[in-house]
């Protein structure tokens, strides 16, 4: 008999196929989850180009959007804060389903 296991390997990715650069999981073609694949970093860079911290700190009033903003302040504070960084993450997905919108 052929243990449940059997071949699981061989259908499982890798470590390097399943993780990109850094341990990021690489998105997958057939994902609708708009997060994935996607790094609180990457996420940050593209609501600033789009918003700018002045609006960000308007949406989400939080003090590392509104007193001398950086990407690398806004990390350290949104990994520890869980409820802070909910907020990013929604405005984000609602930003990318209104740009696929027609």
């Amino acid at each position: 008999m052929v243990p449940w296991h059997h071949g699981v390997r061989e259908i499982m990715p890798t470590d390097d196929q399943a993780h990109g650069p850094e341990g990021r999981t690489t998105a997958h073609p057939g994902s609708k989850d708009p997060l994935h694949g996607v790094t609180l970093e990457m996420m940050l860079g593209q609501l600033v180009a789009i918003y700018g911290w002045e609006e960000m700190g308007r949406t989400i009033r939080i003090r590392c959007f509104t007193h001398k903003p950086s990407i690398s302040s806004s990390l350290e504070f949104l990994r520890k804060t869980s409820w802070a960084r909910k907020k990013v993450e929604d405005w984000y997905r609602v930003t990318k389903a209104r740009s696929k919108a027609p």
